[in-house]
């Protein structure tokens, strides 16, 4: 493919993909909010028990063979069919050890709900294990569109009928039905879009690459999910059910749809990035700009929810809910440093460094560790604040790592970001000078007028400094190239 081609299609798989993330945002955003106010944190905390035992599993079944599917310089028919059935044949067997173990994770948090939760879970290995092939593919093919389209059915089906459970019996069997329909529609979605049926298993296709990337991610995803679920595993020991839902909540709030954000920027850059590996110059172009797309967007979002964690919080989940105030905004402070860092994953698996990717993330992982430990002698808030912490010491040691490792703009990445923080920490701290002085003001108002504020501030920035003129300029372009050719 040319160079503009490959450009008019990341620039259209940008906009398709962004689009979608958006409307899979909202309503994920309205699913905290109307569940919230149906279901209590207990109900919250015993899934959330669940799920972060579970989402090992998870690991396991993708195997990192989806990212190794989408990177490869070719991929046979033969190869998607082995890839499918190995995705497939991995979910079966977790789902029957999930299942049969059941009363092992209740017994861990002396819950006897949890047997009934984990089996009921447990479905959902086979039914993504068998969309994971489908999904690869379609993002192989740079067919954004038809991803988006399942990605976005797959949770409004699946808040109808969380909701519709919730209405009737106000139990946690509402989440375990939304997990689970989630996973069906999905599943159904990707086969649709993808317009192939798998055929069977073939011995003799070169499947070695293939494995050997995919066991090298998952080696590093495994170290990243532990060190991501530290807090939950830790909150639900120590604390129970109660205090997990709360904490649940802000993470759920913020954090996953700050991670549906970001994902879909990988799955635009990481087809374009395999492709500029000759081309070293158009490549730290792309990372470079990437940073400052995530930087003067996500960044800037993130420090109005730092700013205004409390009327966030009283719009979004109720006056019930106040006690999760101080976690969001420490969640946002997190979500700031890991968008900052974010780009370094895509270089990661864009040169194919995945044994240095575990490496750095093995060494990313103690630190979080560490700071969420230290950080559970005070409570959740103090677990958040351990969460807050440790990105924001593991970022520059990722510049330097990448630095060493491969050729990226590494002063202009650490500039870049150094301006970001500068005009997003100006902006939180105008914002939540204006929230605090309207605390008898309706919630909307607060958010509002302090949304305004920092607005003005990154006005004022891009006036007084050319720097962040030019950075802003080109983040409008970008966004206006990918609009236009998206239509």
């Amino acid at each position: 493919m040319s160079t503009a081609g490959l450009g008019r299609r990341a620039a259209r798989g940008a906009a398709v993909t962004l689009t979608g993330q958006a409307i899979r945002i909202a309503v994920q955003v309205l699913s905290v909010t109307v569940l919230a106010r149906l279901l209590s944190p207990q109900d919250y905390g015993l899934l959330a028990m669940v799920a972060v035992i579970v989402g090992v599993g998870e690991i396991f079944r993708d195997f990192g063979l989806s990212s190794a599917a989408v990177q490869a310089k070719e991929l046979s028919t033969a190869q998607r069919n082995n890839l499918f059935w190995i995705n497939t044949g991995i979910g079966l067997v977790l789902a029957t050890l999930v299942a049969g173990g059941a009363g092992l994770i209740a017994a861990v948090y002396s819950r006897s709900e949890l047997v009934g939760i984990a089996r009921a879970l447990a479905v959902t290995f086979l039914l993504n294990g068998m969309a994971t092939q489908y999904r690869a593919s379609l993002l192989r093919g740079m067919k954004f569109a038809r991803v988006a389209v399942a990605e976005v059915a797959a949770p409004t089906v699946a808040l109808a009928v969380a909701t519709a459970w919730a209405l009737t019996t106000g139990s946690y069997w509402a989440l375990v039905a939304q997990n689970l329909t989630q996973s069906t529609v999905l599943l159904v979605g990707m086969v649709i879009g993808g317009r192939w049926l798998p055929g069977r298993p073939r011995r003799g296709v070169p499947m070695r690459a293939l494995l050997s990337f995919g066991w090298r991610l998952v080696g590093t995803q495994l170290v990243g999910y532990a060190s991501n679920n530290t807090d939950t595993l830790v909150i639900g020991l120590r604390f129970g059910a109660g205090p997990l839902g709360l904490y649940n909540r802000g993470f759920q709030l913020l954090m996953r749809p700050l991670s549906q954000l970001r994902a879909p920027t990988t799955t635009v850059a990481l087809p374009v990035l395999s492709r500029l590996h000759a081309e070293p110059e158009r490549y730290a172009d792309f990372v470079r700009r990437g940073q400052l797309a995530l930087g003067y967007t996500l960044v800037a979002a993130l420090a109005l929810v730092a700013a205004t964690a409390d009327p966030v919080t009283a719009v979004f989940l109720g006056g019930t809910w106040s006690a999760v105030a101080p976690v969001l905004r420490l969640l946002a402070i997190a979500g700031i440093f890991q968008t900052l860092s974010y780009v370094g994953y895509w270089v990661y698996l864009s040169r194919d460094l995945t044994t240095d990717l575990f490496r750095y993330t093995l060494v990313s992982a103690a630190i979080k560790i560490t700071c969420v430990l230290v950080g559970s002698l005070g409570g959740i808030v103090g677990v958040a604040a351990g969460y807050a912490v440790a990105p924001a010491l593991a970022w520059p040691l990722s510049l330097w790592w990448l630095n060493r490792r491969t050729s990226i703009p590494a002063r202009d990445l650490a500039t870049g970001a150094l301006r970001i923080l500068a005009v997003a920490g100006a902006a939180a701290l105008s914002a939540a000078a204006v929230s605090a002085e309207l605390v008898s003001s309706p919630a909307m108002a607060r958010i509002a007028a302090a949304g305004a504020v920092g607005m003005a501030v990154y006005g004022l920035a891009a006036l007084a400094v050319p720097a962040v003129r030019r950075d802003l300029a080109g983040v409008a372009e970008a966004i206006r190239m990918a609009r236009s050719r998206g239509r």
